[in-house]
């Protein structure tokens, strides 16, 4: 069984999209682990606050079906192949890491914004804090721990789990 972290945001009907994902997510995975709901400013473009988490879970799925698996989702729940990559989602499902594989097809792991983006460290250290980044060669707490960006501000909202 392979470990992995899927990061999740939206930013169009934001509660109600980032719950259909965590119904799907269950519905292939459990139990999942979901960390809290982060709401943050947009990056990189103009737009309304994005909600964000991160769901952890096992998996005996092949990579290559997860990533699959994971634009399915996407794409049922209003996202078109053709969005530009700084715009409006209904729904971003991201893979983050596949146990600690490196590679950077069928996606990019361990995805590189982790490292970048507040929106998805702090929720990915919430619950996985002794996860090993295996190329940053530290934990996700330790990456959490120094983490310096004062531009990317966001906070915890009340978030009904479904």
């Amino acid at each position: 069984m392979a470990q992995i972290y899927i990061s999740l945001g939206s930013n169009v009907n934001k509660e109600h999209y980032i719950q259909q994902a965590l119904l799907a997510l269950k519905s292939y995975f459990t139990p999942i682990e979901h960390s809290s709901v982060f709401e943050s400013e947009a990056v990189g473009f103009a737009g309304n606050n994005f909600f964000n988490s991160v769901v952890g879970a096992q998996t005996d799925m092949p990579l290559l079906q997860l990533c699959e698996l994971l634009k399915n989702i996407e794409r049922d729940n209003g996202r078109t192949l053709n969005d530009k990559k700084f715009s409006p989602r209904t729904l971003d499902l991201d893979l983050l890491f596949y146990d600690d594989i490196v590679c950077d097809s069928p996606a990019q792991l361990p995805r590189d914004e982790i490292t970048k983006n507040a929106f998805v460290l702090q929720p990915l250290a919430e619950i996985a804090p002794d996860f090993y980044h295996p190329v940053a060669k530290q934990t996700i707490a330790q990456l959490w721990g120094t983490y310096n960006n004062p531009k990317q501000k966001l906070w915890k909202v009340e978030f009904i789990n479904p």
